[in-house]
């Protein structure tokens, strides 16, 4: 109704403008919802979709966007138990209340919880994209080998990547055993909390330095508060922003 409004407002020689802005307007048919978990890096992938929609979209166009989230707490005491079955059903809450609001596909800025998604994904109301299935596709287009894959220590010891990396023909590793406790406490006791110590920032330079001597060539930025502390311009490895790979894959999808 807005671009018809515009329409009379504008001069004739700007109504070309306004036909394909018209256009523009009406292929945004999808919305998106967001299963959030963790602020920060639900907050990036709502940025993000909303920041570059306008290179498909047009001018100040996104698609309509929804997030619910339950508190990261309630995730927390069911992940620290390996309790997934009940962690999937936290994502199927979310899910239901974002198809009652109209949501038409769904996405989980959250990497470590998919874990959950892949056993409940066949019972959810609605669609969703699936995060390591997106960073895989794009490891394979920018033609990385052998990856690094970072998170939190739920991610980097659990299935989420390996079942879908292999069989893409993509390598992995994991950091050491010490070092995955202390990305893990970094994660949920400074980058949740949106702090990001430049001590921190350091640390991981370090361990992305160390992957990369033994022969990786990109590093997975498996939790999505990750980009907000590294990115390619500070990283030894170029990386795979997990976070920005699920916007944007949610706005192609949204089309």
């Amino acid at each position: 109704m807005l671009c018809r409004m515009r329409m009379v407002m504008w001069p004739y020689h700007r109504h070309a403008h306004y036909t394909q802005r018209q256009e523009n307007c009406d292929t945004m048919t999808k919305h998106i919802g967001i299963v959030a978990v963790s602020a920060e890096g639900a907050a990036l992938c709502y940025r993000t979709i909303c920041a570059e929609g306008a290179a498909l979209f047009g001018r100040h166009a996104h698609p309509e966007v929804t997030m619910h989230t339950y508190p990261l707490a309630d995730y927390m005491r069911h992940i620290e138990v390996g309790s997934w079955d009940e962690v999937g059903e936290l994502l199927l809450s979310s899910a239901e209340k974002l198809r009652t609001v109209g949501a038409d596909l769904l996405i989980c800025p959250d990497n470590t919880v998919h874990q959950a998604l892949d056993i409940v994904r066949d019972r959810s109301p609605l669609p969703w994209l699936h995060i390591a299935e997106e960073v895989a596709a794009v490891a394979v287009e920018r033609q990385f080998k052998r990856l690094l894959l970072l998170g939190t220590r739920y991610l980097m010891e659990g299935p989420v990547y390996p079942v879908k990396l292999r069989p893409r023909g993509l390598a992995y590793e994991i950091p050491s055993a010490e070092d995955r406790e202390r990305i893990n406490t970094l994660t949920l006791d400074e980058l949740v909390y949106g702090r990001f110590e430049e001590s921190t920032r350091s640390y991981f330079r370090h361990v992305i330095r160390e992957a990369q001597r033994r022969g990786c060539d990109a590093v997975i930025l498996g939790c999505t508060e990750f980009p907000l502390l590294i990115s390619d311009a500070g990283s030894p490895l170029p990386t795979l922003d997990s976070t920005r790979i699920l916007a944007r894959a949610a706005l192609r999808a949204a089309r």
